[in-house]
């Protein structure tokens, strides 16, 4: 993610509350016989493994991997945050019962997972992915609620040989539409910042302007963030701000050019140690999100005639490059 890290959680963990391990252990009890859990991640890349151990001493989570052989090694623990970690992992075919989903794929597997959590007769699905996915999602999944929310927590996952390793890489807020307020319940009780974000809609745009001007920049150039805003990069940070800013602006989106300007200098300076989600892609040999994100934005644009020649050019760059 790309976002700038709000200030850390001031609420106390969850899990170093006696009575939050009573609670929790009661209700893994009455998950186990009842065969439904309380919360689904479909997605156990860095993101969904840091939310999954976070929440872990408050709900029991089942997290979903890619396959069956996946989830195998998941259950055989995974270092979060310095902590081992042996999460309820399942494949697909065997993805429980569940009240809510949190979807954390790759933008390129929404409809695979969209189809996952239909299997699980959840009350609602929420995104919490990359671009704009609400509308595949919806498209693709049959549960009562719907919808796509924002998060700018970080994490990255490093392999080595003693397995993998995921360290959180900021702290940072989850927003989410109306219906889903069990759902921002359970992340603050994880002590996570979450919250009811009725102008879910602007929120969606605003992240989409920062990631649609850092994410590939940083991938085609492979900097940090923070190098963005040096020369000769930063006169092509600014020019894709300004160009996506009007078709934005169309969509709802409530900023002039200089508080535009000034979110994503501040989003690039806030992680300016950081590796964008789609330079980690790329590095990692791994299809990027540049249609759901940059894509995106260019369907906006086309659907207005306006033309975005920038945009466009690195959205080909980057798929050139891509594996």
């Amino acid at each position: 993610m790309t976002e700038s890290p709000a200030p850390p959680a001031t609420q106390p963990r969850s899990t170093s509350s006696p009575t939050a391990h009573v609670s929790a252990r009661s209700v893994a009890a009455a998950c186990a016989a009842s065969g439904r859990f309380a919360l689904a991640i479909i997605g156990p890349g860095a993101l969904g493994l840091h939310f999954a151990a976070r929440l872990e001493g408050v709900v029991p989570v089942a997290l979903i991997a890619r396959d069956a052989a996946a989830a195998a090694r998941l259950r055989a623990g995974v270092e979060v945050d310095g902590r081992g970690f042996r999460p309820q992992a399942f494949g697909p075919e065997q993805a429980p019962e569940a009240d809510w989903v949190i979807v954390l794929v790759k933008a390129g597997d929404t409809a695979t997972a969209a189809a996952t959590a239909s299997r699980m007769r959840p009350l609602g699905v929420l995104s919490l992915q990359n671009g704009l996915t609400g509308e595949l999602l919806r498209a693709h999944c049959a549960a009562p609620r719907v919808d796509q929310g924002i998060t700018t927590e970080g994490a990255y996952r490093e392999r080595g040989d003693r397995g993998d390793r995921v360290h959180p890489s900021g702290a940072g807020e989850t927003l989410v539409p109306p219906g889903f307020e069990a759902v921002a319940e359970l992340l603050v009780r994880a002590g996570l910042r979450a919250r009811v974000a009725p102008d879910i809609a602007h929120a969606r745009l605003a992240k989409l302007l920062v990631n649609a001007a850092i994410n590939p920049l940083a991938a085609l150039f492979r900097v940090p963030n923070g190098a963005l805003l040096d020369p000769p990069h930063r006169v092509l940070l600014d020019t894709l701000v300004r160009e996506a800013l009007p078709v934005l602006r169309a969509q709802g989106l409530d900023l002039d050019e200089a508080a535009a300007l000034a979110r994503v200098h501040a989003v690039a300076h806030a992680t300016a140690t950081n590796r964008a989600s789609m330079l980690q892609d790329m590095l990692a040999g791994r299809r990027t999100e540049i249609d759901a994100i940059t894509g995106a934005l260019l369907r906006m644009a086309a659907d207005r005639a306006v033309d975005l020649p920038a945009h466009r050019a690195v959205h080909t760059l980057v798929c050139a490059l891509e594996p």
